[in-house]
């Protein structure tokens, strides 16, 4: 998929062009109706067209007043930002969203797996599951990391659990299996799914 039409786009990057329109229709369920309101409160909020790191963590916290947002911020800004580019465009953010919230749930959990695979190589480690579930905690607000709860103990449970070849690394196929046969981890790991 990526971002194929962002290569074709102009100059400016404010402008809904037909071919972006046509290009978000193909790959998300919005229609150009809703396309184009979306690109409006899009540009409403980023009038420059992108969407910087400060802001992206400005919009979370608002959703998770309790919590702190920037480490899970810089994971899922990564994710987003799929041309790297340090910013995310309208085409980005849509397809992000679309993604998030009308996928299948082995799309959504994709998502999922993608931010917790920092180092791109397809793989999650113990370390990467540590560090995320970490960042998860930050967000919400969640401060009871004791026992059960401890992220290097829920890391070595998940691994325990989920590592079906037992490389000690998860594939996206285990993560999304693991994922959808345990709802309390899911709910820690993906909470949107």
């Amino acid at each position: 998929m990526g971002n194929e039409s962002g290569k074709k786009r102009t100059a400016d990057s404010t402008q809904l062009t037909p071919t972006q329109i046509a290009f978000l229709e193909t790959n998300t369920k919005y229609s150009e109706r809703e396309i184009r309101e979306w690109h409006m409160g899009f540009m409403r909020d980023c009038p420059s067209g992108k969407l910087d790191k400060k802001k992206f963590t400005e919009v979370y916290r608002m959703f998770y007043p309790g919590g702190k947002a920037e480490k899970f911020c810089k994971f899922a800004f990564e994710t987003f930002d799929r041309n790297g580019d340090g910013s995310i465009d309208f085409e980005e953010f849509l397809l992000a969203i679309s993604a998030a919230s009308q996928g299948s749930i082995d799309e959504r959990l994709g998502i999922a797996f993608n931010m917790f695979d920092i180092s791109g190589d397809g793989q999650i480690d113990s370390k990467e599951l540590i560090k995320l579930i970490s960042a998860m905690y930050d967000l919400t607000g969640e401060t009871d990391r004791k026992g059960d709860r401890d992220p290097k103990y829920l890391a070595a449970n998940i691994m325990k659990k989920w590592d079906v070849n037992g490389d000690r690394r998860l594939s996206k196929e285990e993560f999304i299996t693991g994922c959808k046969n345990d709802p309390h981890i899911r709910r820690i790991l993906a909470p949107n799914t």
